[in-house]
């Protein structure tokens, strides 16, 4: 069984927490942060048993900054 230290990114919608995992696409949502990480992670590990990332390949993440009125 493969393993590998994904990101969360997570924000406030209503009174849910959506979070995101930025390296498979993977959305899932929480009434807690706890619960939207848990929630997430569930559901990427579903997704990585069918669609598996290539081994050896690790996506690049970065910020950037935009501008706005």
């Amino acid at each position: 069984m493969a393993s590998r230290v994904l990101s969360a990114v997570l924000h406030k919608q209503g009174k849910w927490y959506v979070a995101e995992c930025p390296e498979v696409g993977t959305v899932s949502q929480g009434r807690t942060l706890d619960e939207a990480v848990a929630n997430l992670k569930e559901a990427t590990e579903l997704y990585l048993e069918e669609f598996p990332l290539p081994k050896g390949q690790k996506p690049i993440l970065t910020t950037f900054e935009a501008r706005y009125a």
